[in-house]
């Protein structure tokens, strides 16, 4: 018999429906960092985004019990496209559109631990150039930066992205090439120099 934390989603997910709760613990232990991750950049609020999380995972669980899940070998981007539904409906509920400002953030997504090594003027003139990307992203068209942090931040494939937003892979290949044609934009209208 496979070992648990070696079976695919699918499979844990098969051995979820019949009765294994473990399965569904390795589920959540596999993917909550990306899905937490991806929640969080978008809300930009530490306390919402675990309350988005945790609804995330109670609707999984809840669509797999009544038998609601199709397996497509796809858990990840069909637990995304949950998560990424539910933040639409908080926005909708709430009748803000507008992200949520992260000046109570402690983690910043753009911090990266491959970009710390060097000298000190290195670092310096990486963290400048981080937070002048940040800068950029920020003034994207929501839909936009969606698609730059599923395939960057989540190094999701394009299908996936599409999966997940719920536009066809053409439509999501769209907005990563009109994101890094506006990032490109406002980088040489601010005079920003980023390489």
């Amino acid at each position: 018999m496979v070992e648990i934390k070696q079976m695919t989603d699918e499979e844990l997910v098969v051995a979820y429906v019949k009765g294994n709760n473990s399965a569904f613990d390795v589920l959540l232990n596999r993917h909550q960092s990306s899905v937490y991750s991806y929640i969080f950049f978008i809300v930009k609020n530490r306390e919402l985004a675990e309350d988005i999380f945790q609804d995330t995972f109670v609707k999984a669980i809840t669509t797999i019990k009544q038998g609601r899940y199709t397996e497509n070998g796809k858990f990840r981007a069909w637990i995304n496209r949950i998560a990424h539904n539910l933040i639409i409906d908080f926005f909708r509920q709430e009748g803000n559109e507008h992200v949520i400002s992260n000046d109570e953030c402690e983690v910043d997504l753009f911090n990266n631990a491959r970009f710390s090594d060097g000298t000190i003027e290195d670092n310096m003139v990486k963290e400048q150039i981080l937070s002048d990307v940040k800068k950029i992203v920020d003034h994207l068209p929501e839909h936009q930066r969606e698609v730059l942090v599923l395939r960057y931040y989540q190094d999701l494939s394009f299908k996936e992205i599409a999966d997940i937003t719920g536009v066809s892979i053409n439509t999501a290949l769209g907005r990563m090439r009109y994101a890094i044609l506006n990032m490109r934009k406002l980088a040489q209208e601010k005079n920003m120099i980023l390489s």
